[in-house]
């Protein structure tokens, strides 16, 4: 790869994918920084969103007289609070999954105990099921739903 794909890589995603040193060891302490730089960069602009979410409810905030105005006005910030309550969770599993690095027990699949592969811990950092076990998941999921 490029200089420039690589910088444009990283420009795109935040952060420069992990290169494995050879004979590295998976968990590694550089590839444990590796993912705590990652998450706490998402739980950074995560948080900034919530501090955005409330400055713009502050300032749009407005007594419409007319009631079509007000109901838009509150279906705007409804859904800005379903966001946020999105990402007050995902702030919650981020947190959990930065004490599981800590704890050194990062990148192993809670089912089945396999490594989960930084690959897809680097598109899903909070991921604690290996691709396997994720897809059985998924389709039980789907049998018990219809």
């Amino acid at each position: 790869m490029s200089t420039q794909a690589k910088q444009q890589q990283q420009s795109l995603s935040g952060f420069t994918p992990y290169v494995e040193a050879k004979g590295e060891e998976y968990m590694s302490k550089p590839m444990r920084q590796h993912f705590t730089k990652i998450l706490q960069k998402w739980k950074q602009d995560l948080m900034q969103e919530v501090d955005r979410t409330v400055d713009h409810m502050k300032d749009e905030a407005a007594n419409f007289p007319d009631p079509a105005d007000r109901a838009s006005q509150e279906e705007e910030f409804a859904l800005e609070l379903r966001a946020r309550d999105r990402e007050r969770k995902l702030i919650k599993k981020i947190d959990k999954t930065l004490q599981l690095i800590e704890d050194e027990e990062y990148g192993w699949c809670e089912s089945c105990g396999v490594e989960i592969g930084i690959r897809r811990l680097e598109a899903r950092p909070t991921a604690d099921l290996c691709v396997d076990c994720k897809t059985l998941a998924e389709i039980k999921e789907k049998q018990v739903g219809k």
